[in-house]
């Protein structure tokens, strides 16, 4: 059972654990007509600075939709470990070839198959303004119970 950090750093830091693990998440945004709409995106960096990254094409409808709404949620679900994290935040979108070669992993080519040379490549930035995480102890027969008793206990909400 993981315990429940005192601090904002102990915070930060243990969704930065859980946002490494889990890997994919995710992300929501807000159509034009007000729906939420939400999308498995694959994150790109694996240090959490208070900031999330992907990869995009810059005609796609998330991207139309962060460019009329910024406002977005990142979920995770690291599954193997019976923990979730929720971050809300402001994206924007933009292309920074440094910062994409930085960002790069080969397994994108699947979705950009011109690698960063890709017609309508962008980014994604999501710039956190607040994250929670639930981290739920035991294997699967006390999954409900478990998640149900660290929604109550075991929830931390650090905002910056």
């Amino acid at each position: 059972m993981t315990t429940e950090p005192t601090t904002a750093e102990g915070a930060r830091g243990r969704v930065t654990e859980l946002i490494r693990d889990a890997r994919i998440c995710l992300l929501t945004t807000i159509a034009v007509d007000g729906r939420l709409v939400s999308r498995p995106m694959g994150l790109q960096a694996a240090e959490f600075d208070r900031d999330l990254w992907f990869f995009a094409y810059a005609d796609s409808a998330k991207v139309r939709q962060i460019r009329v709404n910024p406002q977005v949620n990142v979920g995770f679900s690291d599954q193997r470990h019976h923990a979730w994290v929720s971050v809300a935040g402001t994206a924007q979108e933009g292309w920074d070839r440094a910062r994409a070669e930085g960002l790069w992993n080969p397994l994108l080519k699947t979705w950009f198959p011109d690698g960063l040379d890709t017609p309508g490549i962008t980014l994604i930035k999501v710039h956190a303004g607040s994250a929670e995480y639930w981290d739920s102890p035991g294997g699967t027969v006390v999954n409900l119970l478990g998640f149900a008793k660290a929604a109550v206990n075991h929830e931390v909400s650090t905002d910056w």
